[in-house]
């Protein structure tokens, strides 16, 4: 008989002492020998990945999720180097955030810890086991991995190479849990353990964020979507814009960072607008502008206004002229989704506005909205983005798996001093 969803979460919060007493070396060491397994039983995760594709396949799922489920030699190696990239940053665990000596003598500091038990909630992704797995550790937590059905094969064969590299390490397998039973009910019963998970982080599409906020009664980080926008503002540089809105949309369209709408200013809309409509045309985008875009797009079809709030994840992009930057900040604030929005501008003022006026978890000038990942940001590897403002927003790495707790030094020192008879 399988053991319940509290059982496992009470066997992952065991193990999670033992992660949190491993010190720096010992935990480089782990994902140093994890990323060697990964690198060294490539082809088997490959065979199990083809039988996930398969099926997926079969069951009529969109392009954006069979990309995001494929999985290829260098993907895999991607994977690898990630975990390399996580095992070679500074462990936040133990580091003094803050100290400051009170009048009466005592040291107040701050000092991370790690959270406890994470439980990662996930669609399609296989990679994402293994970059919750990196972060998770690192920080010095446990994690219970609840992956998709649609992924199931693949996350197998990641989860028992990375179990392997527990147990090789003295660990125990559990501090690395993969849930099997893929049942909704399931999966309520994990967001609903309060007193042994300590954060649930879901990661895939609007409908899965949605429900696990819906019905978890621990605390959750999400983003709903990505709905990420490029301004071309009148002082830009039409060959800087372009180079912009083409990586931003075409490199890989089924990414939570990958540009859905392009605002236009519309002293500049004639020149630019032609030519991006060329470039975007040679990707095989498909436009969707509004009536004054139109007008200089011929192969565009009318935007709707749930166009303007769609992420499309795909090869699909909603345009509109606005006549100026508080236009554009306007839209934004009306069809955005907090996560990544991008200006390209020669004005330093009109940068400094563009970033003052959104809140925005990032923001970004003359720069494309693929950097908006944790591994593009230093991070290493990324376990998620929160347009939640909790302790984290933006793209969360392994800062964002711990918090930070005070600790006091004293010698003695009382609040209420007795005074002496």
């Amino acid at each position: 008989m399988k053991p319940d969803m509290k059982s496992l979460a009470l066997a992952c919060r065991e193990a999670a002492v033992a992660v949190a007493a491993l010190g720096p070396a010992a935990k480089r060491d782990l994902l140093l020998d994890m990323a060697r397994r990964i690198e060294a039983d490539a082809a088997g995760i490959l065979v199990a990945n083809a039988v996930d594709l398969r099926r997926a396949e079969g069951s009529g799922i969109s392009a954006a999720m069979l990309d995001r489920l494929r999985l290829d030699p260098e993907r895999i190696a991607g994977v690898a180097r990630g975990l390399r990239e996580v095992a070679a940053l500074p462990d936040p665990v133990g580091q003094v955030t803050h100290r400051d000596t009170r009048p009466n003598g005592v040291l107040v500091e701050r000092v991370r810890v790690p959270l406890g038990v994470i439980a990662m909630i996930y669609e399609a992704r296989p990679n994402v086991t293994v970059d919750a797995a990196a972060l998770c550790l690192k920080a010095g937590n446990g994690v219970i991995l609840r992956g998709g059905s649609e992924a199931i094969h693949s996350n197998r064969a990641l989860a028992a190479l990375l179990g392997d590299a527990l147990a090789a390490a003295g660990l125990p397998r559990s501090a690395l849990t993969l849930v099997e039973d893929l049942r909704r009910e399931t999966m309520v019963e994990l967001l609903q353990l309060t007193d042994i998970v300590d954060l649930a982080i879901p990661r895939g599409g609007e409908g899965l964020i949605r429900f696990v906020a819906e019905h978890a009664r621990v605390p959750v980080i999400k983003h709903y979507k990505g709905v990420c926008h490029l301004y071309v503002d009148r002082h830009a540089d039409i060959e800087l814009a372009l180079g912009l809105l083409i990586d931003g949309k075409t490199t890989r369209p089924s990414a939570c960072n990958a540009l859905e709408t392009l605002l236009v200013h519309a002293d500049i809309a004639e020149a630019f607008l032609p030519r991006a409509a060329a470039a975007l045309a040679a990707h095989g985008v498909e436009m969707r502008a509004c009536e004054r875009s139109r007008a200089l797009i011929a192969q565009a079809r009318a935007a709707s206004e749930d166009d303007y709030a769609a992420e499309f994840l795909d090869l699909v992009i909603a345009i509109r002229m606005v006549d100026d930057l508080d236009a554009a900040i306007a839209h934004i604030r009306r069809y955005g989704s907090d996560h990544t929005e991008v200006i390209a501008t020669g004005d330093e003022g009109s940068a400094r506005r563009f970033v003052e006026s959104l809140r925005s978890a990032v923001v970004m000038v003359n720069a494309s909205s693929r950097f908006s990942d944790g591994g593009e940001l230093g991070l290493g590897a990324e376990i998620g983005i929160s347009t939640t403002r909790l302790h984290a927003y933006g793209p969360m790495g392994l800062e964002a798996l711990t918090i930070e707790r005070y600790v006091l030094r004293g010698r003695g020192q009382v609040r209420h001093p007795r005074t002496p008879p």
